[in-house]
C-alpha cells in the first residue's frame, strides 16, 4: 500500500469520525429541554388529578355511612369519641393500641342543637367575660 493511500484513508475515517460527533448542546438549548420535560411532568400530573377527580372515589363493599360527630381528648394518647353509624351514636374509647365501645345510644341531633342554641343565648359573652377575669388578675398581681 502507498502512503498517500494510506494518509487518504486515516483522513477520510477521522472525517467522518468529527462528522459523527456533534457539539454540546448550549446552556441555553438544555435549560429549555430541562423546562420542557418539567412542563409535560407537571400536565401529566394534573391531567391525572383532574381524571381522579371525575371518576370519584373507588366504590367498595362497605356502604354504611359512619360520621364523627365530636370527641375529646383525654391524654396524650387517649380520646373519647361519639361516632355516628346510620341513626346510632356510638361512644368509643380510643387508645394508641385499641379501641373499646363504651356506650351506644340513638341519635340525638335535635337534643345537640337545642343544647348549643340554649349555651349560646345563656351565655353570648363568655369568652369575654373570662378575658375580663384574667385581665384583672394579672392587674391585680394575681397570676
Amino acid at each position: 500500500m502507498r502512503p498517500t493511500s494510506l494518509l487518504l484513508l486515516l483522513a477520510l475515517h477521522s472525517a467522518s469520525w468529527a462528522a459523527d460527533t456533534k457539539a454540546p448542546p448550549t446552556p441555553s438549548a438544555a435549560l429549555a429541554q430541562i423546562a420542557y420535560g418539567l412542563i409535560a411532568v407537571l400536565a401529566l400530573m394534573f391531567v391525572a388529578a383532574w381524571l381522579f377527580k371525575k371518576i370519584g372515589p373507588i366504590a367498595t363493599g362497605n356502604k354504611i355511612p359512619v360520621k364523627v360527630v365530636g370527641g375529646t381528648s383525654l391524654g396524650n394518647r387517649e380520646r373519647v369519641m361519639v361516632i355516628e353509624v346510620a341513626d346510632q351514636w356510638i361512644v368509643v374509647g380510643v387508645t394508641a393500641t385499641q379501641i373499646n365501645t363504651l356506650a351506644t345510644m340513638q341519635k340525638q341531633e335535635a337534643i345537640q342543637a337545642e343544647q348549643i342554641e340554649q349555651t349560646d343565648a345563656a351565655n353570648p359573652n363568655q369568652f369575654a367575660m373570662w378575658l375580663r377575669k384574667k385581665i384583672d388578675k394579672q392587674k391585680n398581681g394575681d397570676v
